[in-house]
């Protein structure tokens, strides 16, 4: 795990500097070129890139759905520029040629495309066949999502880049920008800088200028990484503290059966030290053979784990790097927790006299227990007698022995804690919030007739119409650039919802927030919070928090259109539309929107379902086997070492039982009924463990992006139960096959 997230951590290093990933971006509705000088001159800013930057509606060959293409201008001759395309397959356009374009190598792999091929495209209103004549990626879209969208769907969105020449001519902005990239000094401020651009931009409908920390690629890449370095640290504390556990088990009956030699070795001058030293040098041997066989498997599952990232994360190379840093630290910590296992045995043979030694081990006194005075003996057989009173004599024993499987009962619960969470996710976001079919976007705001027209398209049953407005809201001195939505208060297709997922009615006036993001300004419902349009007239306006939701997904403001509309001074401007629609005539909607100029984008429902069931079952059901397998070698560890132990010490005992009559089953129970009242018992435990786990994490995935609930579902329990219980038993039969074979004569003859 630590080889994985610093092979993605050394290539987005070295991916942002070798193709120059910007450090601040701006957007505007337009402005002339010669304003670039002036944003050039602001102090720290050392590179400045302008751009076009437009979204525009795609027809793609064997795709019914309308995709969403986002086009960016680049340099009519190849030079080198803030972020700079690393071109896999083909060529640079050819200036002068309007219709080229590179295509990202997400997008064309996900609709099979390859260079030579053409795709439709609406263009400033104007139906155009756009010819790919390169397949290319870009460190500004290492993860490719539409901006309707928070987790990718490369078949309905891709990133294309067009001559600077041609699409100034397409979309009327010759002499003129839209976007900005810039560099920045390493000793510049950023929020200087931002808040100078800012400035700049604002008389041409700038909507605000962001550093690599807002930029939406950079976010999910770091949320990634941070919850990689956070598992890389958790998964291996719970293996190592139960082999510290394992080891000292071990070591402990290996110092009680050995007794004899202790005290000879001692007796014939060997020091404390040299006694311990070898007891400790046979925990270490143990440790080197794990190391070596850990460290094959940890190379391969290092390299799968870096190969699956590269499904969601694209680099032009993401090789696998295991660095010698890495390896000495890994063994470090292993060599630490076998010595911190081995301490107590080690210590316990150092320090055993040689006449004390010599003896052997007095029996332990014994007494009428619990068992006895409760009276609860006389319900248990004789067998169970046995096997309850072992355990509460040895209560250290059994306490770690119970220790060790609730942590492999736990680990499953955690292997399917995000699976259970991101399902419940799915259900809150589009069972009880987000009910439309399709969500549409226009390219540009537009008039409340827009909304009867989208209405009147073939297929859709009904329309209900948004308005999204770019704010910065502000709290004192908190800040947070986010998305305002404007929604009737009788919708349908669009719900705010609860913790409960009750439904939470927009008021006529005020702000309802999601609850992250009244987090993150430091809000309660009652505050007053400022409002700072970034786009249009750039009015500011404040307004009270009514109420908060809990929806898991993005950080949002919302308000009554109505409302919103008095503020901005607005007669019933919209932004796009949720639409029910007939499934029977989804194929001629979506032929008539590929065809409308005024559509910026399209996110298709079922779309964004499947594209979240096929990363679940990517990931989060490989991760659940990894989970599940090395619970199991725990559970197979404690149960077949405490059990091996158990024979060793009482093998006595046991054989003299079937010299008196006993059969082979009794005798059987008698040692494996132990431990399987201990798996038994650590099974709640683990459930305990799971969940308290489960609840540690949920902090991690609190992100922006998304927050994944603590859910957890009765089939995680019934799982953990059965994979634990499917070990044990493996386990127990090993054992048992030992009791069979075992040499009565033999085991009579070894000395009390």
């Amino acid at each position: 795990m630590r080889s994985a997230y610093h092979s993605l951590v050394s290539a987005r290093a070295e991916y942002y500097t070798q193709f120059r990933f910007a450090d601040v971006f701006a957007h505007l509705k337009r402005a002339p070129e010669p304003l670039v000088a002036n944003v050039r001159a602001i102090p720290g800013v050392t590179v400045v890139e302008a751009r076009i930057v437009q979204d525009v509606t795609l027809s793609v060959p064997n795709l019914a759905e309308p995709a969403t293409g986002r086009l960016i201008s680049i340099p009519d001759t190849h030079r080198p520029m803030l972020n700079d395309l690393f071109i896999r397959v083909g060529r640079y356009p050819t200036s002068g040629r309007t219709n080229e374009v590179i295509a990202s190598e997400t997008f064309a792999s996900a609709n099979g495309l390859k260079v030579g091929d053409r795709i439709g495209a609406i263009l400033n209103g104007r139906w155009t066949e756009l010819a790919i004549v390169g397949l290319a990626l870009s460190p500004e879209y290492i993860y490719e999502v539409s901006p309707a969208m928070i987790f990718p769907d490369n078949r309905r969105f891709g990133v294309m880049w067009m001559g600077r020449e041609a699409l100034e001519g397409a979309f009327d902005m010759k002499g003129a920008f839209n976007d900005l990239a810039l560099q920045i000094a390493p000793q510049a401020s950023e929020g200087d800088v931002i808040g100078a651009v800012d400035r700049v931009l604002a008389p041409f409908g700038g909507t605000s200028a962001y550093g690599r920390s807002d930029q939406a690629s950079n976010v999910f890449l770091s949320d990634e990484l941070g919850e990689i370095e956070v598992s890389a640290t958790y998964l291996p504390a719970i293996f190592l503290s139960v082999s510290a556990f394992l080891l000292y088990t071990l070591l402990s009956r290996l110092v009680a059966m050995e007794r004899g030699q202790i005290a000879l070795l001692k007796a014939f001058g060997y020091s404390n030290v040299r006694v311990g030293l070898h007891f400790l040098a046979f925990a270490l041997l143990v440790v080197a053979i794990g190391v070596m066989l850990g460290g094959g498997l940890g190379i391969y599952f290092g390299a799968g784990l870096v190969e699956m990232y590269w499904q969601y994360f694209h680099f032009p190379a993401l090789p696998f790097r295991l660095p010698l840093t890495v390896v000495l630290g890994t063994i470090a910590i292993a060599l630490a927790s076998a010595i911190l296992g081995s301490l107590v045995a080690v210590w316990r043979a150092a320090r055993l006299p040689p006449a004390e030694a010599m003896r052997p081990e007095p029996p332990k006194s014994f007494h009428a227990g619990a068992l006895e005075a409760t009276g609860a003996a006389r319900w248990l057989g004789a067998s169970g007698r046995v096997i309850a009173r072992n355990i509460a004599r040895r209560p250290w024993r059994a306490g770690l022995s119970i220790a060790g499987i609730a942590a492999a009962v736990a680990t499953v619960i955690l292997g399917r804690f995000v699976f259970d969470a991101v399902n419940s996710l799915v259900a809150v976001h589009f069972d009880s919030g987000q009910r439309d079919d399709v969500t549409v976007i226009l390219s540009e705001v537009s008039g409340a007739s827009t909304a009867y027209e989208l209405n009147r398209l073939p297929g859709v049953l009904r329309a209900e119409p948004f308005r999204i407005v770019p704010v910065r809201l502000r709290f004192g001195h908190r800040e947070k650039r986010t998305t305002l939505l404007g929604m009737s208060a009788a919708t349908d297709l669009k719900q705010l919802v609860d913790n409960r997922r009750r439904r939470i009615d927009v008021p006529p006036e005020g702000l309802v927030m999601t609850r992250k993001l009244a987090q993150i300004l430091g809000v309660q419902p009652g505050d007053l919070v400022g409002v700072e349009q970034l786009d249009g007239r750039r009015l500011v306006f404040s307004e009270p928090v009514v109420k908060l939701s809990d929806e898991p997904l993005g950080v949002s403001g919302y308000m009554d259109s109505r409302a919103l509309g008095r503020a901005l001074g607005e007669e019933g401007e919209i932004s796009g539309a949720l639409l029910k629609i007939d499934r029977s005539r989804e194929a001629e909607l979506y032929a008539t929107l590929k065809r409308m100029p005024a559509v910026g984008a399209v996110a298709i429902r079922s779309a964004m379902l499947q594209t979240i069931r096929d990363m679940m079952n990517r990931s989060f059901i490989l991760m659940t086997i990894v989970m599940t397998g090395f619970a199991a070698v725990l559970v197979a560890g404690v149960v077949y070492n405490s059990a091996r132990i158990a024979l060793s010490e009482r093998g006595n005992e046991l054989a003299s039982l079937r010299v008196l009559g006993f059969s082979k089953g009794e005798v059987m129970r008698l040692l494996l009924g132990e431990q399987a009242a201990l798996t038994l018992a650590a099974i709640p435990v683990g459930f305990a463990l799971g969940v308290g786990a489960c609840r540690l994490l949920v902090p991690v995935f609190d992100r922006e992006m998304f927050r994944l609930p603590l859910v957890l579902t009765p089939r995680t329990f019934a799982f953990a139960t059965l994979v634990t219980l499917a070990a044990a038993i493996l386990s127990g039969y090993l054992v048992a096959r030992r009791i069979a074979r075992l040499d009565l004569v033999a085991v009579l003859k070894s000395r009390e």
